[in-house]
Formats: structure tokens, sequence, C-alpha cells
């Protein structure tokens, strides 16, 4: 897994570095700017102005430290160095002023604006991390001219103007060709906005790593190891029964599709078997369509949960007076594992008696997943779309302390959130993802994952995972404009490749 740091995560792990672990501020700094050159040499191996001419914006913080210190590893290289002070003099940090008073020793130009509209390389260096004011006067003057100049552009640590926790535009901000990070992934630079702005993302540890967490690591995080390690083990003398039994709750009159989605998907990511529970309306559809699962009328709803591992409800479900009384089924008669998605969430947010009693159940210990996209967030927290944006992951968790269930948060960058604050974000997938169906296919996903044992908290982050880097795979065949649901499914497949291992006998005995 890979973190992802607040502003205030990240500057306690380089208080602790420096001050607990004893390596100095001016070392890290140091490194920060060497991390920079690093990529600055890898950038002029390709590029045809080979001039070196480089403008550095800077502030008066540590982050402007850093571009003053870059600036000095420049000019040993021959570069034509010209820096740009924006803000007071008297609000520079001590390590500033250090990088300041070294580079007095070095051929550098020095000014308030800058002195031509062309460069090969424009560092920006004016804010870094800790940002979370709008950005106004002379510093957002600053940076309109910044983006405004030619020239490839890269920001240290974070772009001017991007909020590090959020990624939220702070009025204006830097855009960035790259964004050259330290010590840790910033969250601001892989949600939404800000990941527009930073351009390609290097990050460099500078000597900052899990050691400097003393005990309190980031509360976010997200996959970056291959899809098929995400997956369960499989019994290799397991049957049918072994890898899970799903009761799915889903489709309604005029509305198979979404159920004939969540059961293959179920199917797909390796349970061993779904039942359906669906009027009968739909039996044939589904018995044409999903040939693999079982069916049941909403009237053998409770016998079919004394055979079940886990319910998954929700999908195309309606929310007329059957689904309402179904859902009532679910919840008052029955403990196990439950995944609520689509219109199983409109029921919860209109029946408040739902949602107590389903708090009174995850406070005493049943496991529950709950997947709303940020509308039905919206309408189960009683706040607009507009205020839940300003902080999903805060949202989410702040419900899942409410219910002592795991939330899955769907947006463009969807967020796995538990009520003890841990979140895990997903940075995969794609536009074609956005479409009809996508989410009854999740649902499947994690119910499957769910009745092969899985956890709910790893199931349900796993389950995004796979189910995003399925889309992926499906974007690569048919583009994102053609993706359809389905087609996830069936890129499903692809993601288990390497859990077929050969299997090898001597002596009759297996190897």
């Amino acid at each position: 897994m890979k973190y992802l740091v607040t502003a205030e995560e990240m500057k306690e792990y380089d208080r602790n570095t420096i001050e607990r672990i004893g390596i100095p501020g001016m070392v890290l700094m140091e490194r920060a700017a060497l991390a920079a050159l690093g990529e600055i040499r890898k950038i002029m191996k390709k590029c045809r102005d080979q001039r070196k001419r480089v403008l550095i914006l800077t502030g008066m913080g540590n982050n402007g430290g850093d571009g003053l210190a870059l600036a000095r590893l420049l000019a040993e290289e021959s570069w034509e160095v010209e820096i740009w002070h924006v803000g007071e003099r008297k609000k520079a940090s001590p390590q500033w002023e250090k990088q300041s008073a070294i580079l007095q020793n070095y051929p550098v130009k020095t000014g308030s604006k800058p002195f031509r509209e062309e460069y090969t390389i424009l560092i920006d260096a004016l804010f870094g991390v800790g940002l979370s004011r709008e950005v106004k006067g002379e510093f957002a003057q600053a940076i309109e001219t910044f983006n405004s100049l030619s020239g490839y552009k890269i920001a240290l640590d974070v772009p001017s103007g991007i909020d590090s926790d959020t990624g939220r535009v702070l009025g204006t901000a830097v855009r960035a060709d790259m964004t050259v990070t330290f010590g840790f992934l910033k969250r601001g630079l892989a949600l939404y906005p800000g990941c527009l702005y930073c351009g390609e993302v290097k990050v460099d540890g500078v000597g900052i790593g899990e050691a400097s967490f003393f005990g309190r690591k980031p509360q976010m995080f997200c996959y970056d190891e291959d899809a098929e390690s995400l997956l369960p083990p499989r019994d290799l003398a397991g049957n049918k029964g072994t890898f899970g039994k799903v009761v799915l709750a889903a489709g309604s009159r005029n509305m198979a599709g979404a159920a004939v989605l969540a059961a293959r998907a179920a199917y797909r990511i390796g349970a061993g078997m779904v039942k359906v529970i669906t009027p009968e309306e739909n039996r044939v559809i589904l018995q044409q369509q999903v040939p693999e699962a079982l069916l049941g009328s909403p009237k053998e709803l409770l016998q079919s949960l004394k055979w079940a591992d886990v319910i998954a409800a929700g999908p195309g479900l309606s929310t007329g007076k059957q689904a309402l009384e179904l859902l009532r089924s679910l919840i008052f008669e029955s403990s196990l594992p439950l995944v609520l998605d689509a219109d199983a969430l409109n029921l919860l947010s209109e029946e408040n008696t739902f949602f107590q009693e389903l708090s009174r159940q995850g406070a005493a210990g049943r496991r529950m997943i709950l997947t709303p996209h940020v509308g039905e967030l919206s309408r189960l927290m009683g706040k607009t779309i507009q205020e839940l944006k300003e902080n999903l992951p805060d949202a989410g968790v702040r419900l899942a302390e409410r219910l002592h269930a795991v939330l899955v948060v769907k947006d463009a960058r969807t967020f796995v959130c538990r009520e003890d604050g841990t979140v895990c974000v997903n940075l995969a997938g794609n536009s074609g993802m956005a479409t009809a169906g996508s989410g009854d296919v999740l649902a499947g996903v994690i119910a499957g994952l769910c009745a092969q044992g899985m956890e709910p908290f790893e199931a349900a982050a796993a389950g995004v995972c796979l189910h995003a880097r399925a889309g992926d795979k499906a974007a690569c065949r048919c583009g994102e404009h053609g993706l359809m649901a389905g087609d996830i499914i069936e890129n499903m497949a692809f993601c288990q490749d390497t859990q077929r291992k050969e299997i090898r006998w001597t002596n009759g005995t297996r190897n």
C-alpha cells in the first residue's frame, strides 16, 4: 500500500525526523533540492531547449528554502538562475534565511518579478503544504503571472494554491507539468481537482519514512500492488459452499438488469453460490443471463437467509412497499453481514427506525457495508452535496462512526471509510465507469468478497480497487466512451490470471 498524508501528519513526521531521529532540517532540505535536481536532469535529456534558463518562484517559508537550495545546485551546474521572491522578508523562516545566506556566494539573479517571459524550467516554491486560506493580492498575481510564462513548470511538494489536504483550489493555483513531493504523497495531489494541477507526480522520501511515524501512521492509504494480490486465497480442496453463499435482494419489475449485473459480478469475483431474491417477472431474464444463479421470491427470503453467508440488497430494488418490507426483514430478522446499495440506501434515509436499528446492531458487532454515491450520502446525512464535497473522506468516517459500519463513498475518487478514521482511497478507474450499472457491479463484487471470508473493510477496499482495475482494462479494449457496466465484469477474469499455477506431480505426490 501507499500512504497519503495531511499537512498536519507531514509536519509531525518532518518534526519527528529532525527532533527524534536526529536528521537536521538543513539535510532534509538539501535532499529535497537534490531530488528536484534529479528530475530536472531527466527532463533536460529529452528537452529540445538546452539553454538552461531557470526561474524559481519562492515564498518565505521552508518550501521557499527548498527552492533556494535548488537554485544553488543549479548554479553549480552552470544554469542561468533567476529567483523571484514574493512576500515579506521579515516573515522568512530560519532555514530560508540560512539558504539565502549561502546563496549569496553563487551567481544568481534575484528580483521581485521575472526578468523574461520564457524559460527552460520554472520552479514553484511559493507555498508548499499547509496552505488553507484563499490566495489573494500579490500572491495570486504571482501565480497568474507564473502560469502565463513559457517553460516546463515543476512544483515543489504541492502546486501553490492547492489545499494539500483536500485538493481544493484556493482561489487560484499553479498548473504544473510535474510535482516533486517529499516524504509521502499528499492527499491533495491525488484528489480532485488538485490532481488536475500537479501534472506527473514524483515522490521522494528524502529521509522521511515509516520510522518517522512513531506509532502514528497516516490515516489514508491506497493500494499500489498487483490486483491479484488483493484476491482472497482459494482452498484447493474447496467446493462451491467453501467459497461462500450470497443472498442478493435485487431487481424489481422492469429493473432486472441491476440484479443480473450484481449477481454476475459476485460470481466473477469468486463467490461459490448466489441466490437472487427478485420478483417473479424477472425469473426468465435471470435464468437466461445468469444461469448459474439460484432464484427465490420475496416470500422465500427468510428461509434463504438461513442458507446464506452474506446479504446484499439494493440494486434495482425500487422504493415501493414490497421493497420496504423486504429490507425490514433483512435488518430485523437477520444478523448476517450486510451490504446495502442503491435503493436500499434510499429506503434507509427515509426510515429512521431502520437507521437506528442498524446503528444498534453495528455497535453490537453486526458487520455492515454501505455503498452510497454522493447523492445518496447527502440523503443519509441530511447535508447538501456541496457541503459533503468539501471533505468527502471526513463525511464518510462520520457516518461510519454513527452506524459502526464501513462506508464506501463513491465519487470520481472513491473512499472506503472505517469508524476508527482509516480511509482507503481508490486512485484507479476512469470516466467510462460513470455509467449505468457500474455501482451494481461493485455491490456484487464486495458481496462476493465478503462471502469468501474477507472482513468488511478489507472486502470493500479490495472490491473497489479490483472493480476499478477491471474498468481500466475494459477501457483499454473499448475506450472510455464505449465502456458499459458489463465490460467491467468481463474484465474481472483477467484480474485472476496469476492465480492459475502449474501443478506438478512426482511419484503420485503433488508439489
